[in-house]
């Protein structure tokens, strides 16, 4: 930098020098070089001066942007619950402006992916609990959430898909049970939640425990139908061997009535 100053005095010496041959050769009065030479100084010290504002208006700038990311800096590190930043203090004003405003940058990005993140989980939540009848996870949603909360939310959400799969499978195990005994006790879905049960769109059956229950209970009826008429049948039987042994009835007819 101390050469190219040097080199910046000599050009303006070179060019000052120039000038006075100029005016030599024209002839214009000393005073009137004077006057012109006032005018070059003016000139050059408005041209330096302009330079060394801009200079210190950049200057500023970068310290107000300072100022600013290390406070938005603070701001994003409680919101994403992380240490304060430290910046180094031995780097230049122009570093630590490119560091600070990267940093910026990197923790915006963490806090949109972070509540992207809560947003989508959320959405899961809601359908879960929409099948399962069941309460949402509690969080805050206007806070940024921590990783520790996001882990635990979707601990959450794998237990709760879990606990929907095996419901699914109970579901689906009781209702083919269901259709097979009403099939056999020639019985018909009378009440919403019976034809609810058997519906083909299984997808809509909502999986609450209350549900889950009734369909056990709904089973253990049917079941408990099937058992009282085998009961009956078999008891009605053997009143028919009895009567065909005290009528005598051939065995041949007897036959003809067995496939019943």
């Amino acid at each position: 930098s101390e050469v190219l100053a040097a080199e910046a005095v000599s050009c303006l010496n070179r060019a000052m020098a120039a000038l006075r041959d100029i005016w030599e050769e024209i002839g214009i009065p000393e005073e009137q070089r004077l006057e012109r030479t006032e005018v070059v100084k003016k000139h050059i010290k408005s041209l330096l001066d302009m330079m060394v504002a801009e200079e210190e208006s950049l200057k500023e700038r970068l310290l107000k942007s300072i100022a600013l990311c290390r406070k938005e800096l603070d701001t994003l590190c409680r919101e994403l619950q992380l240490d304060p930043f430290e910046a180094e203090e031995e780097s230049t004003i122009l570093q630590m402006e490119k560091n600070l405003r990267t940093r910026v940058e990197v923790m915006l990005k963490q806090k949109r992916d972070r509540k992207q993140e809560l947003k989508t989980l959320q959405e899961q939540d809601r359908d879960l609990c929409d099948i399962l009848c069941t309460t949402p996870f509690c969080i805050d949603s206007t806070a940024v959430p921590s990783l520790e909360d996001l882990d635990r939310y979707r601990r959450h959400l794998a237990s709760l898909t879990a606990e929907k799969e095996q419901r699914r499978e109970e579901f689906v195990s009781s209702k083919r049970q269901i259709i097979l005994l009403m099939e056999e006790l020639d019985h018909t879905p009378d009440t919403s939640f019976e034809r609810d049960v058997v519906c083909e769109d299984e997808e809509a059956f909502c999986l609450s425990m209350d549900n889950i229950a009734a369909l056990q209970n709904l089973l253990q009826q049917l079941e408990a139908r099937r058992s009282l008429n085998e009961a009956v049948c078999t008891e009605l039987r053997s009143r028919i061997v009895a009567l065909w042994e005290r009528l005598q009835v051939p065995v041949e007819e007897r036959e003809s009535s067995a496939v019943h």
